[in-house]
């Protein structure tokens, strides 16, 4: 049996939990949600990193779907709930294929039924609008974790790629971190700054995840994880889901982004732009300027890393497929999971430990999450605390 057919059996039993898919935004983006025009029980390679049969090829089992919007986007909030109604109609579309689950017992129910767990995840703290009331509206919508910033900060949160300004979290930071504890939704640490990433720590007292981050040692990216803060998630309980996006995992992608990016903006186009129009800039940009390639080894790297310093326990995968222009060789599109997997096969990781990764880390985390909940939600009422009585 080769590696690659042992990565599949292995998936077969422990698919991968996936952190981070921006498939809703992508179809906002591409065809306005008309899912009759991106059916995705078809392939939809030609437009997509997602289908549900290079879903089934993946071996994914549950997808937290990102709800994102960009954070320069008028109207976050209801752009927001437009995020959350697409998933919902997805799921609605495709019974047999995905499971509504906001619950680690939902994810489980939906493996032992065969079908994919559908999660949902809110991208950046500006979703919620300073307003904890419409936090606790998009936990009760389904919502089961949110990335407290995105590429901007946010009036309460400094994120990795804007200019400090809070310091970290301010004081109704901390308190967002607390109603999230409360709530039982998972507090999402990436893109935000490392001193946003130690300031939650310091606050939370349940796990956090990063649901698509991987090692700063491996790849000097702001974006990605200080190791000092991957030697505190043993302590709390969290997980850091490792990326696939190449100029977040490969040094040498991240010069060549940079000056990408500036190509976009001089196009008139923003630089994360995944349409047809903007992939056709992407690649006349290429053509003249070839671009480094990741590979699954090199996201092999980041997890070799940081199963050293964080601990097996702690480690998960958020490709972000649909939310990147690019993507590692062998990790093309959601069917390539198992070539990760049979990657580290080959590096000597245990399938014990592998199961972890793919499946059991992620369930685990989510379960503590809700545990503190349930404690919380006794002794702690619902916080009416506003930005202005804490910040000023």
């Amino acid at each position: 049996m080769t590696s690659l057919d042992e990565a599949r059996s292995l998936l077969r039993e422990f698919p991968v939990v996936d952190g981070h898919n921006d498939l809703p935004w992508a179809l906002r983006e591409q065809v306005a949600y008309d899912l009759a025009a991106r059916d995705i029980a078809a392939h939809q390679n030609a437009h997509l990193h997602t289908d549900l049969p290079r879903l089934r090829e993946g071996g994914v089992g549950a997808q937290f779907w990102s709800v994102y919007v960009r954070s320069d986007l008028p109207g976050a909030v209801t752009a927001t709930l437009e995020q959350i109604d697409c998933v919902r109609r997805l799921i609605e579309q495709y019974p047999d294929e995905l499971a509504p689950a906001l619950t680690a017992a939902d994810m489980e129910a939906a493996r032992a039924s065969g079908r994919i767990a559908s999660l949902m995840g809110a991208e950046g703290g500006h979703s919620i609008d300073n307003s904890l009331g419409t936090l606790r509206s998009l936990y009760a919508l389904g919502v089961r974790y949110m990335t407290l910033t995105h590429n901007d900060n946010v009036d309460w949160a400094d994120s990795a790629t804007d200019e400090p300004k809070a310091g970290g979290l301010s004081a109704f930071g901390r308190e967002v971190v607390r109603e999230m504890n409360r709530l039982g939704m998972l507090v999402d640490l990436s893109h935000v700054a490392a001193t946003t990433m130690r300031d939650a720590l310091d606050a939370t007292s349940a796990p956090v995840i990063f649901s698509h981050s991987s090692a700063r040692a491996v790849c000097d990216h702001p974006r990605n994880i200080p190791d000092d803060v991957l030697e505190r998630l043993p302590a709390n309980g969290g997980m850091a889901m490792v990326t696939f996006v190449p100029k977040f995992v490969l040094q040498a992608a991240v010069d060549w982004t940079v000056a990408a990016d500036d190509n976009m903006r001089a196009h008139g186009l923003h630089h994360l732009d995944t349409t047809e129009e903007g992939m056709k800039v992407h690649r006349a940009f290429e053509e003249s300027h070839p671009r480094p390639i990741a590979t699954v080894s090199t996201v092999a790297d980041h997890l070799d890393h940081m199963r050293e310093v964080a601990g097996i326990d702690h480690l998960g995968i958020g490709g972000d497929y649909d939310g990147t222009a690019f993507t590692p060789d062998g990790l093309n599109d959601v069917s390539g999971y198992p070539n990760l997997i049979a990657e580290l096969l080959d590096r000597g990781w245990s399938k014990p430990d592998l199961a972890k990764l793919t499946w059991q880390n992620a369930v685990r985390v989510l379960g503590a999450a809700e545990d503190v909940s349930r404690e919380l939600r006794a002794t702690r009422p619902a916080s009416t605390a506003t930005i202005e009585s804490l910040d000023g």
